[in-house]
């Protein structure tokens, strides 16, 4: 056992205390990366009760909201289908803040580079990061740059900070859903995550896939502009749908259930996971919301989705419920049900 570390005094159940070491697992937006932040950072760092876990943190500032956020990229390889590192990182920052309903402004960017790495993949992937934070309406103000031995990197990691204004009236966040919201989708999920597993091993599904890595502020900015009463808004990165929902059913205390013949999945996708032994629902996005609103507003906020470049295949997944809190449960194409729970790890590491 580690010196300084009593894991016998922790609260957390297993399989964090099987692990006195950093696994790979925790880096996948599972259990194992909840409970490494609940139980060992916020303790370190904050009183874990004034902590929502949204993907931004607000911040009042005076007379204005803010929406910070900071995140950092590992993805390999460093090009993929679809982009690169580079507007991965842009995007990924910006979606975050968005998804509190704030328009981002500013972004910082922090490089760690490996010696050897060569000069024109870094500049690509700088100028995919300009390109994609001016296609976002985002300036990079800030920045810092690092190097480390050969051998001791994977060409390049980098870290993305940034910050938005919340508009006036809008309470967006993860414990705010309701019985009888309905749950939307803006788009195919699990493109992200299969397009890096399939220049990462070589394979091929019959179609390419790319990566659906863009920048959501201005579809959220229209769906704001259609009704300000949504109460969750979080793109299912790491973990996929399946572990965004758990998150959020957890966060709020209800339950949530969702019909698999709804969920929109490209062909290639479910193709690649059916060869693979994979869920779509597990699989990484970098380009899609998942949105939670009273069912009321469910069928405007759908139509205002399909109109955006980026919600044309949206679709109305499911609905959350007081029955079961901090569950979900998905209707399967043969009529069954199944609990959809968060996964341990992560089905592919590496991802962004």
């Amino acid at each position: 056992m580690s010196e300084g570390l009593n894991f016998e005094g922790w609260s957390c159940p297993l399989p964090l205390r099987d692990h006195p070491n950093i696994v790979m697992g925790h880096g996948g937006g599972g259990k194992l990366s909840a409970e490494l932040v609940e139980h060992l950072f916020l303790p370190a760092f904050a009183d874990s009760g004034a902590v929502d876990m949204g993907d931004a943190a607000l911040i009042a500032v005076g007379g204005a909201h803010l929406a910070f956020s900071t995140d950092s990229f590992v993805v390999r390889p460093l090009f993929f289908p679809g982009g690169n590192i580079g507007e991965l990182a842009v995007n990924g920052t910006i979606n975050d803040i968005a998804m509190r309903g704030a328009q981002p402004l500013v972004l910082s960017a922090g490089f760690i580079l490996e010696e050897g790495l060569p000069l024109d993949q870094l500049a690509a992937i700088a100028r995919s990061m300009g390109a994609a934070a001016r296609r976002a309406s985002v300036t990079l103000v800030a920045g810092d740059t690092k190097v480390v031995d050969r051998g001791h990197g994977d060409g390049v990691y980098i870290n993305t900070s940034g910050f938005g204004i919340v508009p006036e009236g809008i309470d967006i966040g993860p414990t705010r859903a309701q019985p009888g919201d309905a749950i939307i989708v803006s788009g195919t999920i699990g493109d992200h995550g299969i397009a890096i597993l399939s220049v990462r091993e070589g394979l091929e599904f019959g179609a390419t896939v790319e990566s659906d890595t863009a920048p959501l502020n201005g579809l959220v900015a229209d769906l704001l502009d259609e009704t300000r009463n949504i109460h969750v808004l979080r793109d299912p990165t790491r973990g996929g749908v399946a572990s965004a929902l758990n998150e959020i059913a957890r966060a709020s205390q209800v339950g949530m259930v969702i019909d698999e013949r709804n969920l929109p999945v490209q062909d290639a996708v479910r193709a690649a996971c059916e060869l693979l032994g994979m869920d779509p629902l597990y699989v990484a996005n970098e380009g899609k919301l998942i949105a939670i609103a009273p069912a009321s507003d469910a069928e405007r906020l759908l139509a205002r989705m399909r109109a955006h470049p980026l919600g044309r295949q949206a679709a109305i997944i499911g609905r959350v419920t007081a029955d079961h809190p901090g569950l979900v449960a998905a209707r399967t194409g043969i009529g069954g049900t199944r609990i959809v729970d968060m996964m341990v790890g992560e089905q592919l590491p590496r991802i962004c």
